[in-house]
Protein backbone atom coordinates (compact mmCIF):
# COMPACT_ATOMS: atom_id res chain seq x y z
CA UNK A 1 0.00 0.00 0.00
CA UNK A 2 0.88 3.65 -1.07
CA UNK A 3 2.42 5.59 1.82
CA UNK A 4 0.12 8.43 3.09
CA UNK A 5 0.78 11.21 0.71
CA UNK A 6 2.78 14.67 1.91
CA UNK A 7 0.47 16.39 -0.35
CA UNK A 8 -2.63 15.60 1.39
CA UNK A 9 -4.62 19.27 1.65
CA UNK A 10 -6.22 18.38 5.79
CA UNK A 11 -7.24 21.21 7.79
CA UNK A 12 -4.75 24.27 6.74
CA UNK A 13 -1.86 24.25 9.66
CA UNK A 14 -2.50 27.98 10.32
CA UNK A 15 -6.37 28.25 10.34
CA UNK A 16 -8.74 26.20 13.38
CA UNK A 17 -9.98 23.35 11.81
CA UNK A 18 -12.99 23.71 9.83
CA UNK A 19 -12.34 27.26 8.97
CA UNK A 20 -12.91 28.27 5.34
CA UNK A 21 -11.91 30.96 3.02
CA UNK A 22 -8.69 31.22 0.71
CA UNK A 23 -5.67 33.35 1.44
CA UNK A 24 -4.59 35.68 -1.12
CA UNK A 25 -2.02 34.62 -4.16
CA UNK A 26 0.28 37.46 -2.78
CA UNK A 27 0.90 35.95 0.25
CA UNK A 28 4.38 34.31 -0.22
CA UNK A 29 7.36 35.83 -2.26
CA UNK A 30 7.42 33.62 -4.78
CA UNK A 31 4.25 33.74 -5.99
CA UNK A 32 4.49 37.40 -6.13
CA UNK A 33 7.24 36.66 -8.13
CA UNK A 34 5.06 33.99 -10.38
CA UNK A 35 2.73 36.05 -10.77
CA UNK A 36 4.70 39.20 -12.09
CA UNK A 37 6.13 36.86 -14.61
CA UNK A 38 2.63 36.00 -15.73
CA UNK A 39 1.81 39.60 -15.81
CA UNK A 40 4.69 40.28 -18.24
CA UNK A 41 4.13 37.44 -20.24
CA UNK A 42 0.69 38.49 -21.07
CA UNK A 43 1.30 41.63 -21.72
CA UNK A 44 4.10 41.22 -24.24
CA UNK A 45 2.63 38.15 -26.04
CA UNK A 46 -1.36 38.05 -27.78
CA UNK A 47 -0.66 34.26 -28.77
CA UNK A 48 -0.06 32.65 -25.17
CA UNK A 49 -0.94 29.81 -23.51
CA UNK A 50 -0.50 28.01 -19.91
CA UNK A 51 0.56 24.03 -20.09
CA UNK A 52 -1.64 21.99 -18.00
CA UNK A 53 -1.68 18.54 -16.55
CA UNK A 54 -0.21 18.66 -12.73
CA UNK A 55 -0.42 20.37 -9.36
CA UNK A 56 2.33 23.04 -10.39
CA UNK A 57 0.08 23.50 -13.61
CA UNK A 58 -2.68 24.10 -11.47
CA UNK A 59 -0.82 27.18 -9.59
CA UNK A 60 -0.33 28.53 -12.71
CA UNK A 61 -4.02 28.33 -13.41
CA UNK A 62 -4.71 29.72 -10.45
CA UNK A 63 -2.52 32.66 -10.80
CA UNK A 64 -3.15 32.99 -13.96
CA UNK A 65 -6.85 33.27 -13.64
CA UNK A 66 -6.42 36.46 -11.16
CA UNK A 67 -5.23 38.08 -14.46
CA UNK A 68 -6.83 37.07 -16.81
CA UNK A 69 -10.32 35.38 -15.35
CA UNK A 70 -12.08 32.82 -17.37
CA UNK A 71 -9.87 34.57 -20.27
CA UNK A 72 -7.07 32.80 -19.46
CA UNK A 73 -5.67 30.69 -22.65
CA UNK A 74 -4.93 27.03 -21.30
CA UNK A 75 -4.06 23.61 -22.97
CA UNK A 76 -3.61 20.07 -22.66
CA UNK A 77 -2.33 17.02 -23.58
CA UNK A 78 -4.77 14.24 -23.78
CA UNK A 79 -2.30 11.19 -24.43
CA UNK A 80 -5.15 8.99 -24.77
CA UNK A 81 -3.09 7.05 -21.68
CA UNK A 82 -3.99 9.32 -18.90
CA UNK A 83 -5.72 8.09 -15.62
CA UNK A 84 -9.58 8.42 -15.07
CA UNK A 85 -8.69 10.82 -12.30
CA UNK A 86 -6.38 12.96 -14.26
CA UNK A 87 -9.49 13.28 -16.90
CA UNK A 88 -11.91 14.05 -13.78
CA UNK A 89 -9.03 16.64 -12.28
CA UNK A 90 -9.06 18.67 -15.65
CA UNK A 91 -12.98 18.69 -15.44
CA UNK A 92 -12.41 20.13 -12.08
CA UNK A 93 -10.04 22.99 -12.88
CA UNK A 94 -12.41 23.77 -15.98
CA UNK A 95 -15.42 24.44 -13.59
CA UNK A 96 -13.81 25.70 -10.65
CA UNK A 97 -12.21 28.51 -12.61
CA UNK A 98 -14.78 29.14 -15.63
CA UNK A 99 -11.71 28.76 -18.25
CA UNK A 100 -11.75 26.64 -21.26
CA UNK A 101 -8.92 23.55 -21.49
CA UNK A 102 -7.73 22.71 -25.18
CA UNK A 103 -7.33 19.09 -25.60
CA UNK A 104 -4.59 18.17 -27.86
CA UNK A 105 -4.70 14.77 -28.99
CA UNK A 106 -1.94 12.22 -31.06
CA UNK A 107 -3.06 11.89 -34.52
CA UNK A 108 -4.79 8.53 -35.23
CA UNK A 109 -2.91 7.29 -38.23
CA UNK A 110 0.43 7.64 -36.71
CA UNK A 111 -0.83 6.36 -33.56
CA UNK A 112 -2.57 3.53 -35.18
CA UNK A 113 1.06 2.51 -37.03
CA UNK A 114 3.04 2.46 -34.03
CA UNK A 115 0.19 -0.12 -32.04
CA UNK A 116 0.16 -2.21 -35.78
CA UNK A 117 3.54 -2.78 -35.62
CA UNK A 118 4.88 -2.75 -31.72
CA UNK A 119 1.47 -3.20 -29.79
CA UNK A 120 0.04 -0.91 -26.71
CA UNK A 121 3.47 -1.43 -24.34
CA UNK A 122 6.62 -0.95 -27.02
CA UNK A 123 7.76 1.40 -24.44
CA UNK A 124 9.15 -0.94 -21.40
CA UNK A 125 11.12 -2.71 -24.53
CA UNK A 126 12.21 0.54 -26.64
CA UNK A 127 12.47 2.69 -24.29
CA UNK A 128 9.54 5.63 -24.39
CA UNK A 129 10.69 8.20 -26.73
CA UNK A 130 8.93 7.06 -29.50
CA UNK A 131 5.25 6.52 -27.79
CA UNK A 132 5.86 9.67 -26.46
CA UNK A 133 6.69 11.39 -30.01
CA UNK A 134 3.48 10.85 -31.22
CA UNK A 135 1.35 11.22 -28.36
CA UNK A 136 3.16 14.17 -26.70
CA UNK A 137 5.64 16.02 -28.69
CA UNK A 138 3.87 16.14 -32.38
CA UNK A 139 0.66 17.14 -30.72
CA UNK A 140 2.41 19.84 -28.79
CA UNK A 141 4.89 20.99 -31.89
CA UNK A 142 1.08 21.38 -33.66
CA UNK A 143 0.18 24.00 -31.01
CA UNK A 144 2.84 25.92 -31.21
CA UNK A 145 2.81 26.74 -34.89
CA UNK A 146 0.21 28.96 -33.89
CA UNK A 147 1.57 29.87 -29.90
CA UNK A 148 4.73 32.98 -29.81
CA UNK A 149 4.97 31.88 -26.40
CA UNK A 150 4.30 28.90 -23.73
CA UNK A 151 3.96 28.78 -20.03
CA UNK A 152 5.10 25.81 -18.10
CA UNK A 153 5.02 24.31 -14.57
CA UNK A 154 8.71 23.05 -14.70
CA UNK A 155 10.64 23.56 -11.39
CA UNK A 156 14.55 23.35 -11.11
CA UNK A 157 14.06 20.56 -8.83
CA UNK A 158 12.61 18.35 -10.37
CA UNK A 159 15.26 16.55 -12.06
CA UNK A 160 18.68 16.27 -13.04
CA UNK A 161 17.87 17.26 -16.50
CA UNK A 162 16.11 20.77 -15.27
CA UNK A 163 19.08 22.12 -12.96
CA UNK A 164 19.55 25.33 -13.59
CA UNK A 165 16.30 26.20 -15.08
CA UNK A 166 15.72 29.54 -16.17
CA UNK A 167 12.26 31.42 -15.46
CA UNK A 168 12.48 33.05 -19.03
CA UNK A 169 14.01 31.48 -21.99
CA UNK A 170 13.94 30.85 -26.28
CA UNK A 171 12.48 27.50 -26.59
CA UNK A 172 14.79 26.55 -28.95
CA UNK A 173 13.49 22.73 -29.24
CA UNK A 174 10.64 24.19 -31.17
CA UNK A 175 11.22 27.78 -32.68
CA UNK A 176 12.40 28.20 -35.99
CA UNK A 177 14.35 31.25 -37.87
CA UNK A 178 11.00 32.52 -39.46
CA UNK A 179 8.76 31.64 -35.68
CA UNK A 180 10.76 31.81 -32.59
CA UNK A 181 8.92 31.48 -29.32
CA UNK A 182 9.43 32.18 -25.86
CA UNK A 183 8.68 29.68 -22.80
CA UNK A 184 8.17 30.87 -19.67
CA UNK A 185 9.32 28.56 -16.28
CA UNK A 186 7.26 30.69 -13.09
CA UNK A 187 7.60 28.00 -11.29
CA UNK A 188 11.24 27.53 -11.67
CA UNK A 189 12.91 28.31 -8.49
CA UNK A 190 9.75 26.36 -6.80
CA UNK A 191 10.28 23.47 -4.80
CA UNK A 192 7.30 20.47 -4.32
CA UNK A 193 7.35 22.11 -0.52
CA UNK A 194 6.28 25.47 -1.95
CA UNK A 195 3.91 24.13 -4.81
CA UNK A 196 1.45 22.26 -1.81
CA UNK A 197 1.66 25.14 0.67
CA UNK A 198 0.26 27.52 -2.10
CA UNK A 199 -2.41 24.31 -3.06
CA UNK A 200 -3.36 24.57 0.72
CA UNK A 201 -3.06 28.12 1.04
CA UNK A 202 -5.57 28.84 -1.69
CA UNK A 203 -7.60 25.40 -1.31
CA UNK A 204 -6.52 24.88 -4.94
CA UNK A 205 -8.00 21.99 -6.70
CA UNK A 206 -5.19 18.83 -7.08
CA UNK A 207 -5.44 15.31 -9.00
CA UNK A 208 -6.59 13.12 -6.19
CA UNK A 209 -3.83 10.69 -7.19
CA UNK A 210 -1.33 12.21 -4.94
CA UNK A 211 -3.70 11.25 -2.21
CA UNK A 212 -2.42 7.49 -3.32
CA UNK A 213 1.51 8.37 -3.17
CA UNK A 214 1.89 9.63 -6.90
CA UNK A 215 3.94 12.50 -6.71
CA UNK A 216 4.97 13.30 -10.34
CA UNK A 217 1.80 12.25 -12.65
CA UNK A 218 2.04 11.23 -16.74
CA UNK A 219 0.53 8.69 -18.61
CA UNK A 220 -1.10 5.44 -16.74
CA UNK A 221 0.90 2.45 -17.68
CA UNK A 222 4.20 4.87 -17.18
CA UNK A 223 3.85 6.59 -13.36
CA UNK A 224 3.70 4.87 -10.34
CA UNK A 225 3.47 5.83 -6.52
CA UNK A 226 6.90 6.37 -4.81
CA UNK A 227 8.36 5.46 -1.77
CA UNK A 228 8.83 7.98 0.74
CA UNK A 229 12.27 8.35 0.74
CA UNK A 230 12.33 8.09 -3.28
CA UNK A 231 12.39 11.97 -5.47
CA UNK A 232 9.35 12.33 -6.91
CA UNK A 233 10.32 11.37 -10.83
CA UNK A 234 11.60 8.14 -9.82
CA UNK A 235 7.83 7.34 -10.34
CA UNK A 236 7.84 8.34 -14.30
CA UNK A 237 9.25 5.77 -16.05
CA UNK A 238 11.01 4.01 -13.62
CA UNK A 239 12.43 0.99 -15.55
CA UNK A 240 14.42 4.05 -17.79
CA UNK A 241 18.16 5.72 -16.24
CA UNK A 242 17.32 9.01 -14.50
CA UNK A 243 18.97 11.14 -16.90
CA UNK A 244 16.15 9.94 -19.29
CA UNK A 245 13.44 10.92 -17.22
CA UNK A 246 12.19 13.95 -20.22
CA UNK A 247 9.27 12.43 -22.48
CA UNK A 248 10.69 15.36 -25.13
CA UNK A 249 8.11 18.20 -24.57
CA UNK A 250 11.01 19.83 -22.73
CA UNK A 251 14.25 18.23 -24.96
CA UNK A 252 15.82 21.75 -24.54
CA UNK A 253 16.77 20.40 -21.13
CA UNK A 254 19.32 18.01 -22.00
CA UNK A 255 20.26 19.49 -25.48
CA UNK A 256 22.81 22.25 -25.76
CA UNK A 257 22.40 25.18 -26.44
CA UNK A 258 20.61 26.77 -24.26
CA UNK A 259 19.59 30.46 -25.08
CA UNK A 260 18.16 32.08 -21.51
CA UNK A 261 16.45 35.33 -21.81
CA UNK A 262 17.54 38.07 -19.00
CA UNK A 263 14.31 39.33 -16.43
Amino acid sequence: MAEPSPNTIGPHPHRPDGARGMEPATDLPLAREALGVLEGAFEAFERISVSFSGAEDVVLVDLGARILGSDLPVFSLDTGRLHPETHRFMETVREHYGVTIETLAPDPDELARLVRAKGLFSFYRDGHGECCAIRKIAPLGRKLEHLDAWITGQRADQSVTREGLPIVQDDLAYSSAAHPIRKFNPLANWTGEDVWDYIRRREVPYNLLHDQGFRSIGCEPCTRPVGPHQHEREGRWWWEDIGDKECGLHAQNVVEPLRIVEP
